[in-house]
């Protein structure tokens, strides 16, 4: 099974437009997740927001979404609905999600800050097997004795002070081999990243 990972939209919905084309015909995903921050910065928030819930794509709120900004009262229901943390079982799998780290979607998990001894503690104190992150806008894919943490990095496209990896990912279940593509770039120049 594959799982398409996104994240950090920002409001790009011409990047989001493109991945969600390639995760349908190029690497033709079984589901889609999106690890928040839809909106903010970017120049159509309105858009990725209403994309995001027509496709039923399951998604946490991010810090940004949090800041609901100029959307429709339709649009901004939608995004106070959205759970700080989802998780969900695909292909026997069991899978948690969210922005920054459980229960918090202001402070981000960042490569130098942990040890796989304590993201081996986290994934077994949520008793799953991956954790999809956010946040950073850094791609990130750890694979340790119970599982894996990754997070697809930053999707939008537009410059803007904060950089973006622009950067999405697909999880292959169960074997959790990551494979992470830049939007910017070719859809099958795949950046080696994690088996």
């Amino acid at each position: 099974m594959k799982i398409g990972i996104i994240s950090d939209i920002h409001g790009d919905y011409a990047a989001l437009d493109k991945v969600l084309e390639r995760f349908d015909n190029d690497h033709q995903v079984d589901q889609i997740l999106c690890a928040g921050d839809l909106i903010g910065r970017g120049p159509s928030p309105e858009q990725v927001v209403e994309r995001i819930r027509q496709r039923q794509i399951v998604t946490v709120r991010g810090n940004h979404d949090e800041w609901i900004y100029e959307l429709s009262p339709e649009l901004a229901g939608y995004l106070k609905s959205l759970p700080i943390d989802w998780q969900g079982r695909y292909n026997g799998c069991d899978i948690f999600m969210c922005h920054g780290k459980p229960g918090n979607n202001i402070w981000g998990l960042y490569r130098d800050h942990v040890s796989d001894t304590l993201l081996n503690m986290m994934l077994e104190s949520l008793d799953v097997d991956v954790l999809i992150t956010g946040h950073t806008h850094m791609p990130m894919y750890i694979q340790v004795d119970r599982g894996c943490v990754l997070n697809p990095g930053s999707l939008y496209t537009f410059k803007n002070m904060r950089p973006s990896s622009h950067t999405y990912g697909v999880l292959h279940l169960p074997q959790l081999r990551f494979e992470l593509y830049d939007v910017t770039a070719p859809a099958d120049a795949m950046i080696a990243y994690g088996d």
